[in-house]
């Protein structure tokens, strides 16, 4: 590993004192790797039943396991499918601190690359609206092929500002998840290369960031809502301080306690200045502590705020004309699709409301009337095709977002058959079959499309995600 920047460890020094030489050591220890079940195709006890790694529990985020050094479950034919998100263990704290119930309003603010959104979508159950937002185009389209891995139907991903999405949606969400940009200091161990990119000015920058972001936040958040604020960064700057200086600004605010005071360290209120005692409800996750990489956590409800307690209001999303002339020929593409070869889930969007059609992509959004106009929207819910000639091709996400007892074709394969290996990596397939549309399944869960025709099953898995 890198040597640590003189700064960074003379600052630890005099935070941790006695315990700095524990801390240093863990950098000598591999990082920790975890994966997190995904409940929306599979529970808990199936999936140990069928994993085929050595898993470790993860004591604060029951779907979530430590997996042995050496294990590879980033290729295997599950992960493609959808079953599990890599995550770092220390990573699944912040959405389980939020404490996300079905059927609510969600935004995940800072969201790439998608192991945050896509645990609180597992806490949604497939209820409510889950926003997800990401600033850098290139880590929104991250974020939104992990939302589409997942199965996730009722997510909206953004790639704006969030002062630009604070205008659009003023106190419109019951919680919200900032996971911060930060310096990074808690994935040195894991990135060694963020050891490069610190400096102490660039801590200063993020803690100036933050302030941005939380006050975007705030203005969101409806009056009784809960907001987690988390970073991956050991700096009382950007944590203790960034509460502190926040609550400053923001006294309708005030933070609660969080789960887990065996594994979690409480925050440290003389690490702010002035000093707040109830810094010491937020939580710090310190590497040589347990089994994981450096977090900390902070969770605060919203008790009022100065517009009083008039809900926020959705608008009406406008449609061009252009996108409104082709809807009525794409929504009827997409019924007979579905009768054909989706009959489990035909009946399942009855509302003509619910399409947004955008140029020839069809989809279906969790939210009809929830105003997108002029927003930069990379995914506007569940991607149901491409429109072409008055008829559809399924989407990718299609395949991944419904069970395979939908489908009025499946074709079968195990884990472990060299058939579903051939299919992985865009081969064709020689196969008996009624034609038409068929849904590709390994252990009985949707993997991706496959057209059957004549004795042969045409692989309709993307180019960009086959295997080498």
């Amino acid at each position: 590993m890198r040597s640590l920047p003189t700064a960074f460890v003379e600052r630890m020094k005099t935070l941790l004192k006695d315990e700095y030489d524990a801390f240093a050591a863990g950098f000598d220890r591999p990082p920790s790797q975890g994966l997190r079940i995904n409940p929306l195709k599979i529970d808990r006890e199936r999936f140990l039943q069928l994993s085929p790694f050595a898993l470790e529990p993860v004591p604060w985020c029951p779907e979530g396991f430590r997996y042995a050094e050496g294990e590879r479950p980033g290729k295997h034919p599950y992960h493609a499918a959808g079953l599990y998100y890599l995550q770092e263990p220390s990573a699944m704290s912040p959405a389980e601190a939020l404490q996300v119930k079905p059927g609510e309003t969600v935004l995940d603010l800072c969201a790439a690359p998608g192991g945050k959104t896509t645990q609180l979508a597992a806490a949604l159950r497939g209820q409510g609206l889950l926003v997800a937002n990401e600033i850098h185009p290139v880590r929104a389209k991250a974020l939104s092929e992990n939302v589409e891995r997942l199965g996730i139907a009722n997510a909206i991903v953004t790639n704006e500002t969030p002062e630009r999405l604070a205008e659009r949606f003023p106190r419109f969400f019951d919680r919200i998840l900032v996971d911060a940009p930060c310096s990074g200091e808690g994935m040195f161990r894991k990135l060694p290369e963020a050891i490069d990119d610190w400096s102490p000015e660039k801590v200063a920058e993020c803690h100036r960031i933050q302030q941005e972001i939380l006050d975007a936040a705030a203005a969101m958040l409806k009056p009784g809502g809960t907001l987690v604020y988390s970073t991956c960064t050991f700096a009382p700057l950007e944590n203790e301080q960034s509460i502190a200086s926040f609550l400053a600004r923001n006294p309708g605010f005030a933070l609660t306690s969080l789960p887990h005071p065996e594994w979690f360290a409480p925050g440290v209120p003389e690490w702010a200045e002035p000093p707040l005692p109830e810094l010491a409800r937020s939580a710090r996750l310190w590497p040589h502590r347990l089994d994981g990489e450096g977090h900390y956590l902070a969770k605060l409800c919203k008790e009022t705020d100065d517009e009083g307690d008039a809900p926020s209001r959705r608008r009406r999303e406008k449609r061009g004309k252009t996108a409104a002339a082709g809807r009525k020929e794409a929504i009827a593409a997409w019924r007979t699709f579905a009768a054909q070869s989706l009959p489990g889930v035909a009946e399942r969007y009855a509302d003509d409301a619910a399409f947004l059609l955008f140029g020839d992509q069809l989809y279906v959004t969790p939210a009809p009337d929830l105003d997108l106009d002029g927003l930069k929207v990379v995914r506007a819910g569940l991607h149901l095709g491409t429109v072409k000639k008055n008829r559809l091709e399924p989407a990718h996400a299609l395949a991944l977002a419904v069970p395979q007892e939908a489908a009025a074709r499946t074709a079968a394969f195990a884990a472990d058959d060299p058939e579903l290996l051939r299919y992985l990596k865009g081969e064709a397939l020689a196969r008996d079959g009624e034609n038409g549309w068929t849904l590709v399944t390994v252990d009985g869960f949707p993997l991706g499309w496959g057209k059957q025709a004549d004795g042969q099953l045409k692989n309709h898995y993307p180019k960009g995600l086959r295997w080498l």
